[in-house]
């Protein structure tokens, strides 16, 4: 398994039996991304995965390129290894699997359980038109949470007529790391609404899935200060919930310009140095004159130094994120900056990254 630098120390974990992958971070992170890129490699083996969004925005969609998603389990991409950039596995096998995409629609939800633990049929459709949807989600936020970590934690368990599992696993875009533990945490939530019935059952039925080692809660990051100060914080809480930690995915990793011994002399005055360099490379034109080269490549000095030493402070910072990231002593995963953007072609090279470390 390809591991980073500062991997080197961290325990192998065993995602194989894990079910349920939540994943959440800070806005901005690129959570949804790696989400459906994790969702990708999940599958590259032969499995059936099931990625849910429960926000509302269609992300899953516009990440592959198709329509708004309905509230219905759609096949959105078949996935092979070879399509990953991966060898054939160690069977010899190089069959691909299939990924599942459901938006959940609130609303649909709520007259879906209500039809399911109350048999409303048609009335629940007269409390759609009066608005009693919106009325009970917003009186009882904790409803909303019990429906959408409810409809993640079914599909997770579902079986078909054979009885074997629906789905090899599914996938949660889940919302940003600030709300999470309160989103996770249903049970807590729903506690003073309801504390028994339907509502209650329910919600003790999710918190037994959450909280299983069928379930592992990742967390997306930048190697910036507010990014990982952030995951240090949720990973935190989860555990102060008693919710099961997963792994650290840094995105975005940009590759490295210089290598550690210009990094560390960007300090110094290297204006001679830059500048003959640059006139060996040509730069300072035909002429052999030290002066005539100097003056050609004069101009250029100030904005290279400059570029050198911003380089250089931000490899630094991105050392002590890496640092206090390491104080986590979890799995880390880190996905390379995509310098053209988030397309197709480059959601299949993440989740490329995503096997070959270790994270499916």
């Amino acid at each position: 398994m390809a591991r980073t630098p500062g991997q080197a120390a961290r325990r192998d974990p065993d995602w194989e039996g894990v079910r349920l992958h939540v994943v959440s971070g800070k806005g901005g992170t690129g959570k949804t991304t790696l989400a459906a890129a994790l969702a990708l490699a999940l599958a590259a083996d032969g499995g059936r995965v099931l990625l849910i969004e429960v926000e509302g925005r269609q992300g899953i969609a516009e990440l592959f390129g198709i329509a708004a998603l309905p509230y219905e389990e759609r096949r959105i991409a078949s996935v092979s290894r070879a399509q990953l950039g991966l060898p054939p596995d160690e069977g010899g096998g190089g069959g691909g699997g299939e990924v599942f995409a459901l938006a959940i629609d609130t609303e649909l939800a709520l007259l879906e359980y209500l039809e399911m633990f109350y048999k409303l049929g048609r009335a629940g459709k007269a409390l759609q038109k009066v608005g009693f949807v919106d009325f009970a989600t917003t009186i009882a936020p904790g409803v909303r949470d019990v429906l959408l970590t409810g409809k993640a934690c079914e599909a997770a368990r579902r079986k078909g007529p054979d009885g074997r599992r629906r789905y090899d696993a599914v996938v949660m875009d889940a919302p940003p790391t600030g709300r999470l533990t309160r989103f996770l945490n249903v049970n807590a939530e729903v506690a003073g609404l309801a504390r028994i019935g339907p509502i209650h059952t329910q919600a003790q039925a999710v918190m037994r899935v959450l909280k299983s080692p069928e379930t592992a809660v990742h967390l997306v990051t930048l190697l910036e200060e507010m990014p990982v100060q952030e995951t240090v914080d949720g990973f935190a809480e989860l555990r102060e919930a008693r919710l099961p930690v997963g792994g650290v995915m840094v995105n975005m990793v940009r590759p490295p310009v210089l290598d550690a011994a210009a990094v560390a002399a960007v300090d110094g005055d290297h204006r001679e140095e830059v500048a003959l360099a640059l006139g060996e490379a040509g730069l300072g034109g035909r002429s052999r004159k030290t002066e005539t080269v100097r003056a050609a490549v004069e101009p250029l000095l100030d904005p290279l130094l400059a570029q050198a030493r911003e380089h250089a402070e931000r490899v630094e910072l991105e050392r002590e994120q890496r640092a206090d990231l390491q104080q986590l002593r979890l799995p880390t995963y880190e996905l390379p900056l995509l310098g053209e953007g988030v397309y197709l072609g480059g959601l299949y090279r993440l989740a490329g990254e995503l096997k070959r470390q270790g994270a499916a």
